[in-house]
């Protein structure tokens, strides 16, 4: 599955060379395009730095995530492991709806910032990487 967020990007890149005056149309035509997750999705959440402390000092876990109507992102995959894994001290993982600063997130083994932080939209098999930099002294 494509994020739809990526296919603005790829599309308006492309047509933007070909056909520079259909653009705008592609763009708000893909804008509400919605991916429906008609399976459940697996991943592997991955804890290290003392965030597995948070999650009773298990480092890897592998998840399933329930059927939705439109494809997981990363910002409802936050607030699932909120719900569902974090044992203690929510604060020490989350600030608001994101992960805390500190908390360094890779998405197969890429910095989350280059896939779009919270709207990255995940797919079956990703690997997430948790790695607190937060260390006491």
């Amino acid at each position: 599955m494509v994020c739809t967020v990526c296919l603005q990007t790829l599309n308006s890149v492309e047509v933007d060379v070909k056909y520079p005056s259909v653009t705008k149309v592609l763009s708000s035509q893909l804008q509400n395009i919605s991916i429906k997750s008609d399976m459940p999705c697996s991943l592997t959440l991955e804890f290290r730095g003392g965030a597995e402390l948070l999650f009773g000092g298990i480092k890897d876990h592998q998840v399933t995530l329930p059927e939705s109507e439109t494809q997981w992102t990363m910002q409802q995959l936050l607030v699932w492991i909120r719900d569902n894994m974090l044992r203690q001290r929510t604060d020490m993982f989350l600030q608001g709806s994101t992960v805390r600063p500190g908390i360094l997130v890779l998405i197969n083994n890429t910095d989350w910032e280059l896939c779009g932080e919270l709207s990255y939209c995940l797919s079956d098999n990703d690997t997430i990487l948790f790695i607190s930099t937060l260390h006491g002294g």
